[in-house]
């Protein structure tokens, strides 16, 4: 066991902890910045989607960390066991004690498998898949699904990218019609409302899920069991707003009536007309919807330990993750600290587009905090952005802000329509994005 000071301790070496860590770097020389990470592999996440429809390959995606750690960065690789604000002190696993005199929190999210009723123990066979996880059995199944029901889902926890769900339900769609495949029928359930929240891109992805790809929906369908030798997802329906009970929508068969149920005193089926792949029947409070293929973004969170500092909210709708202020970053509960990324408690969009504004916010208010002064730089709106890839040729770059208000780019807007999907943002999703991330973001540019 031994102890070390460092002036600026990081913890997380994610994409928040390393673009944080490189832009306080260039904004001041001489500062003792430290990141706590024990990962050896940095990987570009946005990218999995891609590998999971086959348009990329995932060692693409990865470098070591030690290319992206910024030189002039102390390099501490070892696992966080919890953070002590009151002492200013970080406990490593190994028993090692950092102290610091100001904090950035930048663990990241959690995935937690369990957190879905026999989900872990078919998680990666049985048809269950998750680009979150492993794109690359994604890629798998999908080539593997000649026929019957593709099922993408997400649980009711809060998630990072929530765009990330459809993304991989559009490109497979693509890659089933391209590839002739008109016995798979793609649906699409969650436990939201809408397809977006956002406009003018949920009318824009209205049209692809309805018009282009015909998929059937399911909102308010929270998932809480996954039967994976039976390839069943259960489900139960929450209360939608306003009194709402379009739970099943652009399933014409359904809305018509033309579709029967019959009971045999326990459970209620669907009585299927030709061509409609669809197999949901209601058991109790479960609506048991089968699959071929299933892929879900699995049930997130906060990590465990930090759930356990005195940096997390300890009750309410947010409790667990970190109690931030949504303009400044810095902690609620301690000036010396400040939060990046999925870990905190903003009302936005988990992304790394996020970050990519939360960053310059950050490295402001922390260096007027060390020269004496308020954290009082309120930089930061909320801004967040799905690069939403609705085939192997097509992306709508969603952009937004606080309260689902529209935020896109003035510049590129003047050259786009960007509330399309069109051939030019995919290619600044397949190119330009990685480019951007590896060479700038995490070399601490500012853009």
């Amino acid at each position: 066991m031994s102890n070390s000071k460092h002036q600026i301790v990081v913890i997380g070496g994610g994409t928040g902890g390393i673009m944080v860590a490189a832009q306080l770097l260039r904004a001041k020389k001489g500062l003792d910045v430290a990141i706590i990470e024990p990962s050896e592999q940095h990987g570009y996440q946005p990218a999995w989607t891609l590998v999971g429809a086959g348009l990329m390959k995932k060692s693409d995606t990865i470098k070591p960390e030690k290319k992206v750690m910024p030189k002039k960065a102390t390099w501490i690789k070892e696992y966080v066991e919890t953070i002590n604000p009151d002492e200013n002190e970080v406990v490593l696993k190994n028993g090692d004690k950092i102290t610091y005199d100001y904090l950035i929190a930048a663990p990241g999210i959690q995935i937690n498998l369990d957190g879905i009723e026999g989900l872990k123990e078919t998680f990666g066979k049985n048809g269950v898949c998750s680009n979150y996880v492993d794109p690359d059995y994604t890629w798998e199944v999908l080539q593997n699904t000649k026929s019957g029901v593709a099922l993408f889902t997400q649980p009711a926890t809060p998630i990072k990218c929530p765009g990330a769900p459809q993304k991989i339900m559009y490109l497979s769609a693509d890659y089933f019609r391209r590839n002739n495949r008109t016995d798979v029928q793609p649906v699409f359930a969650t436990p939201g409302t809408v397809i977006f929240g956002t406009e003018p891109f949920k009318t824009e992805l209205t049209h692809y899920i309805n018009d282009v790809y015909n998929i059937p929906q399911r909102y308010g369908y929270k998932l809480v069991k996954v039967d994976g030798e039976k390839k069943e997802a259960h489900y139960e329906r929450m209360a939608l707003p306003d009194g709402r009970t379009d739970y099943v929508v652009n399933d014409e068969r359904n809305a018509a009536g033309c579709i029967g149920y019959v009971w045999d005193g326990q459970e209620q089926y669907v009585v299927e007309e030709e061509n409609n792949h669809i197999d949901e029947l209601k058991d109790g409070t479960h609506f048991i919807i089968k699959f071929d293929m299933l892929h879900l973004a699995p049930p997130q969170s906060a990590p465990s330990w930090f759930q356990k500092t005195k940096l997390a909210n300890p009750d309410g709708p947010n409790k667990g993750w970190m109690a931030v202020d949504e303009g400044t970053l810095q902690s609620r509960y301690y000036p010396n600290v400040f939060g990046v990324g999925d870990v905190t408690d903003l009302p936005t969009a988990r992304t790394g587009a996020a970050i990519r504004k939360q960053a310059p916010t950050i490295v402001k208010n922390l260096l007027n905090v060390m020269d004496g002064k308020e954290a009082d730089y309120k930089g930061y709106n909320g801004y967040s952005s799905c690069p939403l890839v609705v085939s192997h040729n097509r992306m709508l770059l969603a952009e937004f802000k606080y309260g689902n208000v529209r935020s896109s780019d003035p510049l590129l807007s003047k050259f786009f329509d960007l509330g399309k999907a069109s051939y030019p943002m995919w290619l600044m999703k397949r190119y330009g994005l990685p480019m951007l991330y590896w060479q700038a973001m995490l070399k601490g540019y500012q853009f």
